[in-house]
């Protein structure tokens, strides 16, 4: 049986994803019973203190124990917060430092929903680690980690005994993926029907909104990035949009790209797919009249640029999202 625990640390914590993990886990153990088989795990609440008050007071989870005297585990779970995360790293530093001890000197494995991957990145073991999390969160996690190989297309990621997962309700998937690695496909098949989860949802792509990535200080680089946003429709090249902000084209793409980490020509075309996103969803207009509006003029390039960002062909995503 394998031992977990399901972390309440201090912030704004989705009650959803402990509630969420937790139900999963016990729900997997009943099943088994069941079957007459025993339980695969045991499952206990460990936080920073025994009463926890969730937005706001709505919510109160009880843990079974504090961290400070909880161990043994196999595996720790850290869930996702609900607000911007340098409170909840800056709380939780004894918790963090709790992790770092339980995987370095007694082999626990350590998982994370959603946002809760920057605590554990906090830590320091993602450093040159492979993981993700909720993809409007990308940008805040490369500034804070930037050591940390983020993966943010994904949904789940297992890199070594450090198991990360995706935004919000995606992140249930990471407990699909965990039953199904220490439990069995059928289990695991079981556990997506009766909660009605995908079970083969692998990318974050098709759910992602485009952040213009404004949190950085260069402010030439902010006016480049308006400008783009401004006249995405028109023919534009790194070289002239160099001149125009008077830059060299190399020292232009390495300033923009240690602003807004991505390169001039990634920058404009996640605007323009951003933009033709928007007119599948609220236009109709032809799937060839919004190539043309958003500044693509080769349909080849542009769906395949589409399904690049999106996971979906131009003709899905709108059958999918269409207002």
């Amino acid at each position: 049986m394998r031992k977990i625990a399901i972390l309440v640390p201090k912030g704004e914590v989705m009650p959803s994803a402990v509630v969420g993990a937790y139900l999963l886990l016990k729900q997997v153990n009943e099943q088994l019973t069941s079957m007459g088989m025993p339980p695969a795990f045991d499952v206990e609440l460990v936080g920073h203190s025994v009463h926890n008050q969730l937005y706001d007071g709505a919510i109160s989870v009880k843990t079974h124990r504090h961290y400070t005297r909880a161990g043994g585990y196999d595996l720790i779970i850290v869930p996702g917060f609900i607000c911007e995360m340098e409170a909840p790293v800056r709380e939780n530093a004894g918790l963090i430092k709790w992790m770092h001890r339980q995987y370095t000197e007694h082999g626990t494995e350590l998982g994370s929903m959603c946002t809760g991957v920057f605590l554990i990145a906090a830590s320091g073991l993602l450093d040159g680690r492979k993981c993700t999390t909720h993809w409007a969160f990308e940008q805040a996690f490369r500034q804070a980690f930037p050591k940390a190989n983020l993966q943010p297309e994904h949904i789940v990621i297992d890199d070594n005994g450090l198991y990360t997962s995706g935004g919000a309700y995606s992140s249930l998937n990471l407990i699909l993926y965990l039953i199904e690695k220490f439990c069995g496909k059928d289990l695991a098949v079981w556990a997506s029907k009766v909660f009605q989860i995908d079970l083969d949802r692998r990318s974050q792509k098709r759910f992602a909104i485009f952040q213009q990535q404004k949190v950085h200080v260069d402010d030439p680089i902010a006016e480049a990035q308006e400008y783009i946003e401004q006249h995405y429709p028109e023919p534009l090249t790194v070289q002239a949009l160099a001149s125009h902000f008077a830059f060299s084209r190399r020292n232009f793409i390495r300033r923009f790209k240690e602003a807004t980490g991505n390169t001039p020509i990634e920058y404009i075309q996640r605007v323009r797919i951003e933009a033709s996103k928007r007119l599948l969803e609220n236009s109709p207009k032809s799937i060839g009249e919004i190539m043309m509006e958003t500044g693509y003029s080769d349909n080849k390039s542009f769906r395949a640029l589409f399904k690049k960002y999106t996971g979906y062909a131009p003709s899905v995503y709108r059958s999918r999202y269409q207002r």
